[in-house]
């Protein structure tokens, strides 16, 4: 199974999600700032049920983008060693983006998301039928209760983000059609009602 590095940006991004990973085919690098002497007990328990499959990477100085640029280098690497690995940054820094595309053309896999269970391990794929997808969209909006989109634009925009932004328009136009031609969501003018199951 490949490899999966995880890197984290910890002066940019503290995740409080680090046990998802302690199953799956993770190795990770928790980037520290020189003046970051403090680490959350929950986060160090966290890497320590890791194991060897954790490390701290504590730099030496401080400097703009030093971090950055620490984790281009172990990036380097690890590539090297494994080119078959992937790699995930975790920060909200946008500047990684750039080196994200380089890398991608140079057919390293790799992607920045802003916390843990946003790496594409952990999303579910995309249901091939519309019933299964009729299903989670349903599912989704009981749960809602009456925080439920009222616009026919905020529902679609619901769907697509339910979805992981992985339908097209016309799947998600397809999608809709089929809500309403089973009658789940009526139409009136811009406006959006629902005919759904009890919440169970």
């Amino acid at each position: 199974m490949r490899t999966n590095f995880v890197l984290v940006d910890f002066e940019n991004v503290q995740p409080k999600d680090l046990g998802l990973l302690k199953d799956g085919p993770f190795k990770i690098k928790l980037f520290i700032g020189p003046n970051q002497s403090k680490i959350p007990v929950a986060l160090a328990s966290s890497l320590q049920s890791l194991g060897n499959n954790a490390e701290y990477v504590v730099l030496e100085t401080a400097g703009n983008n030093a971090l950055d640029f620490h984790i281009a280098y172990y990036i380097g690497i690890l590539s090297t060693e494994d080119p078959s690995a992937y790699f995930h940054i975790i920060s909200r820094d946008s500047g990684f983006d750039p080196l994200i595309k380089h890398l991608k053309g140079k057919k390293v896999f790799a992607q920045r998301s802003t916390c843990i269970s946003d790496i594409p391990y952990f999303k579910p794929s995309l249901p091939a039928t519309t019933d299964a997808q009729i299903e989670i969209v349903v599912a989704d909006l009981v749960r809602r209760k009456a925080a439920k989109p009222r616009t026919q634009k905020t529902l679609l925009s619901t769907l697509h983000a339910l979805f992981k932004k992985e339908l097209s328009e016309q799947e998600l136009a397809q999608l809709f059609a089929s809500l309403c031609s089973r009658g789940i969501v009526k139409v009136e003018g811009t406006k959006v009602s629902y005919e759904l199951p009890p919440e169970s």
